[in-house]
């Protein structure tokens, strides 16, 4: 019998690095960075693409995924697909990264540039997957992304008992989600902090509402939190399992990726950074924290301004 694509599937070596930046910490208060950059594509994508591809694949054959995307989670998709054998069509909005769209490419995806923003993306490859039949892999609406991404949660706790906060960049909240949940499991009395872009505020308005609040724009350099139409499911999962949601400003995500640059010798973009630009600015006196450096795939543009 041949090999199944999914038992294909590369495996990723883990668990990522938590190391104590010595930098972020002082006289009872530490701060250790979890270092998701150092995943293939640059990107913590890769959990939840991986996982949820490989659930997919071992309930039906799948001849093509696509997947909606400013970037990185298409880059993961694609790295997923190439790696199982299935062709892969990603979607992302017009002018987006240019790192971010040579890496998808680069992993023979094929690519489709459309529309101003992520939710113009999602909608064209809504249109598609119904006139061909294609596998959608939404990371916002798949229920086994957050699987793969609970893994950063296990890890968390397992690496570093004592945690007492974690801050998460909070994007289409798939992240969010899966670390959380986990985390909780493993130790209840962890304080769970989502991080979002002050310019991308549509998750932290719902969360603080408890309804769907759509902004008009998400005109934001951390593209990786650039939504502006969350969906209901999530935002009752996440007034479930977030204890506070906190927003960051363009400034202080351009000052956390000179820190991180500068003092811990990591490279991050603007939602990679997100976590440490808002610990920078809290006044918590949470002895134990740990913080999600989530990406790598900064563009050029962005790294000039630094």
């Amino acid at each position: 019998m041949g090999v199944r694509p999914h038992d294909r599937l590369s495996v990723l070596e883990l668990p990522t690095p938590l190391v104590r930046a010595s930098s972020l910490s002082t006289a009872g208060r530490d701060a250790y960075l979890k270092n998701e950059t150092v995943l293939p594509t640059g990107s913590f994508k890769v959990r939840g693409a991986l996982h949820a591809l490989r659930a997919c694949l071992a309930r039906q054959p799948i001849g093509e995924v696509i997947a909606a995307s400013t970037g990185n989670h298409g880059a993961a998709v694609a790295w997923a697909a190439r790696s199982a054998g299935v062709g892969a069509t990603i979607f992302v909005p017009e002018h987006s990264n240019p790192l971010k769209v040579a890496r998808i490419r680069e992993l023979g995806a094929q690519l489709v540039e459309t529309g101003a923003d992520l939710s113009a993306a999602t909608d064209a490859a809504y249109a598609y997957a119904e006139r061909t039949g294609a596998f959608f892999l939404h990371d916002a609406a798949d229920p086994d992304v957050p699987a793969g991404t609970a893994q950063i949660g296990e890890e968390i706790v397992a690496q570093q008992p004592a945690v007492t906060r974690i801050y998460v960049p909070m994007g289409d909240t798939a992240l969010i989600r899966g670390v959380a949940s986990a985390a909780r499991r493993a130790k209840p009395s962890v304080t769970i902090v989502g991080v979002a872009a002050a310019n991308a505020p549509a998750y932290l308005l719902s969360w603080q509402q408890g309804r769907v609040v759509e902004t008009e724009t998400a005109l934001t350099i951390a593209d990786g939190l650039a939504v502006r139409r969350p969906l209901m499911q999530n935002v009752t999962a996440i007034r479930a399992l977030v204890d506070e949601v906190q927003a960051v400003t363009e400034a202080e995500m351009l000052a956390a990726i000179g820190h991180l640059r500068r003092e811990e010798a990591i490279t991050a973009e603007p939602a990679g950074a997100a976590a440490v630009a808002a610990y920078l600015k809290d006044r918590s006196a949470s002895p134990v924290n740990v913080l999600l450096v989530t990406g790598a795939n900064i563009a050029p543009a962005v790294a000039a301004r630094v």
